[in-house]
């Protein structure tokens, strides 16, 4: 029997083929009867402009139904898909260009200029489109032959490769095998309590984890409808919510629907499952939410190399703050930096093992021996610690983890005593060189608009909760926080922004 991840999910695709997939914002619907047709079609357009079993097809495109036919004909194709940020500069989209080595760019119709010139200095075979034009793979799906096979793939055979942030270097390419998914996919399905009956409100962009992988895997797993809009806006995601039983979304798109006229527990209603992820989900976000609808978001943890490694239960407390446990099947551990497990309780460095691990880093051999353990576990880099009964917090980034006078200050801590304070809607702290401390703890905030926010007074409302050395050097309002398309705030653009406040004369 294959492993191709694509089989593995269409088995699971409703008995009625002419159930619908996606229920698509202002376009016809794809059911999933036409699954089959339309990326055997698009298979045989990749494999005739020279994409062969093992070769990668890197994708900058708009979100789409067809960019979704797109991934799911690569998987039956055997093909490795990379998809890119559509944010990513004409630089950025050149190195990944050089770095994979791909048979195919299929790019936007706007970017074609540009990007048949990068591809062409990297070697690349062929640049295609998802628009109508000359040279679309659309078109050349369309006089392709029908009803090509599914390839065979073992689970250790490469399916995608994801481009992690690289905010301490260069992006490097996280390898995921059709064995990596397909374990994900299916102990999701199972653990959060997917079914045919679900329908899945999809606002999330598809070249990132969250909304690639795992919502599209459970919703084909179970054969269930995905309400299909292309981003996230408030009123259009309210105006559907009703007829949604599950949504995945980051915390941004929680407070941003919390702060929407409209919605209200009865737009809500029906909704079983609100699930958050990609970036923290601040306990007050998940108060808020469960006073206004009567519903707990439930928070999990994942990251680019591993899927889905941990999640609150579906049945069970969920408590803010944390991440759950272990999903099952997969290890957990907080260890320190030789590896060994720490106390529970105590800050450490969060490991995992498991079959939704990745294979390596695209050939970055080296840098893929450094992240593993000799026992197998990968070092996530991200601070945590366990409690008794084995569910975990993440405290922080270990990168982000401040040495200030020779002590260490963990972010996290500072963060949730500063979102605590009257009139700070949210906070990042991070540290910045400092002449006396090395580094100076410093804290960029929010207005939520209710209070002015006086930097003096916010420092006093810390003395009683926080030892003085965790206190920030300075507090500085801001109006938003940098974010990536994820959600995630980017503590490296802020160390940038102020790197000489402590140095420059304490400006």
């Amino acid at each position: 029997m294959s492993d191709n991840l694509y089989a593995l999910l269409e088995a699971n695709f409703p008995a009625d083929p002419s159930a619908v997939f996606l229920d698509v914002e202002n376009g016809p619907p794809v059911l999933y009867r036409e699954i089959d047709d339309r990326t055997a079609r698009i298979a045989a357009a990749l494999n005739a402009q020279g994409a062969a079993v093992g070769d990668r097809v890197v994708a900058q495109v708009d979100k789409s139904p067809d960019a979704v036919m797109l991934y799911l004909a690569c998987l039956r194709a055997g093909l490795v898909f990379v998809p890119l940020n559509t944010a990513y500069t004409v630089q950025e989209v050149a190195f990944f260009l050089e770095d994979a080595g791909p048979a195919v760019f299929v790019c936007r119709e706007a970017d074609r200029g540009t990007a048949e010139a990068i591809a062409r200095d990297a070697g690349v075979g062929a640049v295609l489109t998802l628009e109508d034009g000359g040279g679309s793979l659309l078109d050349a799906a369309a006089e392709a032959p029908p009803g090509s096979s599914v390839v065979a793939r073992k689970a250790d055979d490469l399916a995608a490769i994801l481009y992690t942030s690289g905010t301490t270097g260069k992006p490097k390419g996280a390898m995921l095998t059709h064995g990596n998914l397909s374990s994900n996919a299916f102990v999701l399905r199972d653990y959060w309590g997917f079914t045919g009956s679900d329908v899945l409100l999809h606002a999330l962009p598809i070249f990132h984890v969250h909304g690639l992988f795992v919502a599209f895997h459970c919703a084909l797993a179970s054969g269930s409808r995905v309400i299909f809009q292309k981003a996230f806006v408030a009123q259009k995601v309210i105006a559907r919510l009703p007829e949604a039983t599950a949504m995945m979304g980051v915390p941004t798109y929680y407070t941003r629907l919390l702060d929407a006229p409209g919605f209200t527990a009865e737009a809500a209603r029906n909704v079983r499952l609100f699930i958050s992820g990609s970036a923290p989900l601040l306990e007050e976000t998940f108060a808020a939410f469960e006073a206004r609808t009567g519903k707990r978001i439930l928070e999990r943890y994942g990251m680019t190399e591993v899927g889905m490694a941990c999640s609150n239960p579906l049945d069970g407390e969920r408590i803010a703050g944390t991440v759950g446990f272990a999903l099952p099947g997969v290890a957990v551990r907080v260890a320190d930096d030789a590896g060994r497990t720490v106390p529970r309780g105590t800050v450490g460095i969060l490991e995992m093992k498991g079959p939704n691990v990745f294979s390596g880093y695209w050939r970055l051999p080296d840098r893929t021996a450094e992240e593993f353990r000799p026992d197998g576990y990968f070092v996530s880099g991200d601070m945590a610690r366990m409690d008794e009964a084995g569910r975990v917090t993440i405290v922080g980034r270990a990168k982000d983890l401040i040495i200030s006078g020779g002590l260490n200050v963990y972010p996290k801590e500072v963060e949730l005593c500063l979102d605590s304070l009257p009139g700070v809607r949210e906070s990042a702290v991070f540290g910045v060189t400092h002449p006396d401390f090395g580094e100076g703890v410093t804290a960029a905030v929010v207005a939520d608009g209710s209070v002015a926010l006086d930097p003096e007074t916010m420092l006093t409302g810390l003395a009683e909760s926080l030892a003085n050395f965790k206190q920030p050097k300075q507090i500085l309002v801001v109006e938003e926080l940098p974010r990536n398309a994820m959600g995630k705030i980017q503590k490296k653009a802020l160390r940038d922004r102020y790197t000489n406040i402590y140095t420059n004369d304490e400006q």
